[in-house]
């Protein structure tokens, strides 16, 4: 199929995967080899939801099955997917790390500003924890982020006070659930699905069937 000006690729991820960076830098240079633009849809997915509880906060203790020889084979995937895509990075887990905080500021500024707005700053959250090794749940370095792409750094002080905002949020975590998705990155694309961090010539297949 051709691509047109209206293309557009879902995408499932959570902040705290490094597979999500990795994949977002792949659908980056992806999105940079066509000539049309191929938009953004965005969905939160929570990794900790397993640890989390009825409160919001991670209880680290929680057995998750994941001991230390899956972290360490996810270390040297992380370091292979590196050299493939050619990208530096701060660290390779981020296992102390709570994404929630920064889901719902992104989806706070999804729903209000333009998705360049919100392309610039979903970027420079990766970048905050992948690059800078910054806790993105912190409020201030999210206001920092906020800021420094051009939003209210106030505005995301209340829509992380926002509990209703948190509410849709959780849903959307529900909804990814209930559509199937059980990992991330997963990439989305009329009816058609690519899970993890994949090569941008399978994101083209994905997206122009060729």
């Amino acid at each position: 199929m051709s691509a047109t000006t209206e293309d557009t690729v879902t995408v499932f991820s959570d902040y705290v995967c490094p597979f999500c960076y990795l994949g977002r830098r792949s659908l980056q240079r992806y999105r940079e080899s066509r000539d049309e633009e191929l938009a953004i849809d965005w969905h939160p997915f929570d990794l900790r939801s397993g640890k989390r509880g009825p409160d919001g906060e991670i209880n680290h203790d929680v057995d998750d099955g994941k001991d230390e020889a899956y972290y360490e084979q996810a270390r040297e995937n992380v370091r292979r997917l590196q050299e493939r895509y050619d990208v530096e990075m701060e660290q390779e887990i981020a296992t102390d790390v709570d994404s929630l905080p920064a889901q719902i500021a992104s989806y706070y500024v999804k729903q209000r500003y333009d998705d360049g707005t919100w392309l610039a700053f979903d970027e420079a959250v990766f970048e905050a924890l992948w690059q800078e090794g910054e806790d993105i749940g912190d409020e201030e370095t999210l206001v920092e982020i906020a800021e420094a792409s051009g939003i209210d750094g106030d505005e995301i002080r209340s829509a992380l006070d926002d509990e209703t905002l948190r509410a849709e949020v959780e849903e959307k975590f529900a909804e990814a659930q209930r559509r199937g998705v059980t990992g991330v990155p997963t990439f989305a694309y009329d009816g058609h699905a690519a899970r993890g961090a994949v090569p941008p010539e399978q994101l083209k297949r994905l997206v122009e069937g060729v």
